[in-house]
C-alpha cells in the first residue's frame, strides 16, 4: 500500500533518535533491532474504560477473539487486477460492530505499548523491548487492516474531486495519507461510523491540496520545462564571436586592409553577403556579375580568403601581445 510505505518512510528517517532515546538493550536479533528502532518514544492513543479491565487483552488477542475479515476493495482504474474477482453476494465493508472491535484493538494496542515505552524511558531492560516489539507489531497490522478496508473511500472522493494541474494519482496519494491520520485519531466509542469522519478528513486534505496548487501556480505561472534547466552560454557566446567575426571582417574589406583587387572584393562581398540587405549569391551568379567561369570565380575566392586570413592571423596575434 503506497500510503503505508510512506507513513513507514517518515518512520524509518526519525529510528535513530528514536533508539536513542528509547535505549536499544542488547540481546535483540537484528530483525528485532529494526523494529525496536521504529517505536517512537511518545505514543499517542485513544482512551477508552474498557482497556484498564480485567482481561481486556484475552478479549482482544486471545485465543477466542472474534475474527474479523478484511473485505476486498476495487483497485485503481489505471492498474490491472492481477486477482480473481470477489464472488458474487461477497460483503464489501465491516459492519459497525466490527469496525468498532477493530478500533478499539488498535488503540488498545497503542494503550500497552504507551505504558511499555514510559516504563523504558525510565529503565531499559531486554524483556520490555521484547514486549514493545509484540505490541507495536500488533499496532501495525491492526492499522493495516483498517486501512486496507477504507481505501476505496480515498478512490470515491477521489473520483468526485477534481483539482486542476494536478495528477489523480497525486490526489489519491494526499487522500491515503488523510486516510492514515483519521484511523490514528478516531474515537469509535462515540458511536460514530469511521466512514462519516474519514470522508470528512479527505474532502478537507483535498480542499488543502487545491488551495495550495492554486497559490502556487498564481506565483509560478509557467510550467517547468527541463529543457530551460540547460544552459545555453555557449550558444550565445558563439553567436557573439561569429557577430564580432563578421563586423571585424566587414571593415577589412571597406578598408582594403588585405589589398585585394576589385574582382577579389566583389567575389568575397556577394558569395558572403557581407550586405546583411543581400542575399548569398552562387558561383554561377558571381560568374555572370563579373564575366568569369565559375571555376576562375572559386579560384579568386580562395586567394582573397587567404589574404584575409593573414591580416586577421596578425590582428589577432597582436591583440595577444597587448
Amino acid at each position: 500500500m503506497k500510503a503505508t510505505h510512506q507513513l513507514a518512510k517518515i518512520e524509518r528517517n526519525q529510528a535513530s533518535s528514536k533508539a536513542e532515546e528509547l535505549g536499544t538493550p542488547r540481546g535483540l536479533s537484528e530483525s528485532e533491532r529494526r523494529t525496536y528502532a521504529r517505536i517512537p518514544a511518545k505514543v499517542d492513543y485513544v482512551p477508552s474504560d474498557m482497556f484498564s479491565q480485567r482481561g481486556a487483552e484475552t478479549e482482544f488477542f486471545g485465543p477466542n477473539a472474534d475474527g474479523i475479515e478484511i473485505p476486498a476493495w476495487t483497485a485503481f482504474p489505471e492498474v490491472v487486477e492481477d486477482v480473481k474477482p470477489a464472488r458474487k453476494g461477497r460483503r464489501s465493508r465491516l459492519s459497525g460492530k466490527e469496525e468498532a472491535m477493530l478500533f478499539l484493538r488498535y488503540n488498545y494496542t497503542r494503550y500497552r505499548l504507551a505504558g511499555l515505552v514510559a516504563k523504558q524511558l525510565a529503565r531499559a531492560t531486554l524483556g520490555r523491548a521484547k514486549k514493545m516489539i509484540v505490541w507495536y507489531e500488533r499496532a501495525m497490522e491492526t492499522r493495516a487492516d483498517l486501512v486496507r478496508a477504507n481505501l476505496a473511500l480515498v478512490l470515491a472522493m477521489a473520483k468526485r474531486t477534481r483539482i486542476p494541474n494536478v495528477d489523480f494519482n497525486e490526489v489519491v496519494s494526499e487522500g491515503n495519507m488523510a486516510l492514515l491520520r483519521a484511523v490514528e485519531k478516531f474515537d469509535a466509542g462515540r458511536g460514530f461510523k469511521f466512514s462519516t469522519y474519514a470522508c470528512r478528513a479527505i474532502l478537507k486534505s483535498f480542499n488543502r491540496m487545491a488551495t495550495k496548487t492554486g497559490q502556487y501556480h498564481q506565483r509560478f505561472p509557467a510550467e517547468y520545462d527541463p529543457a530551460m534547466e540547460k544552459s545555453d552560454y555557449d550558444t550565445k557566446r558563439h553567436e557573439f564571436q561569429q557577430a564580432d567575426t563578421i563586423e571585424t571582417v566587414r571593415d577589412v574589406l571597406m578598408l582594403n586592409r588585405a589589398k585585394l583587387t576589385d574582382v577579389e572584393q566583389t567575389v568575397v562581398m556577394e558569395r558572403f553577403a557581407m550586405n546583411p540587405a543581400e542575399r548569398r549569391m552562387t558561383l554561377a551568379e558571381v560568374g555572370k556579375m563579373v564575366g568569369l567561369t565559375n571555376e576562375r570565380v572559386r579560384q579568386i575566392q580562395q586567394c582573397a580568403l587567404s589574404k584575409l586570413r593573414r591580416v586577421l592571423g596578425e590582428d589577432f596575434a597582436g591583440s595577444q601581445v597587448a
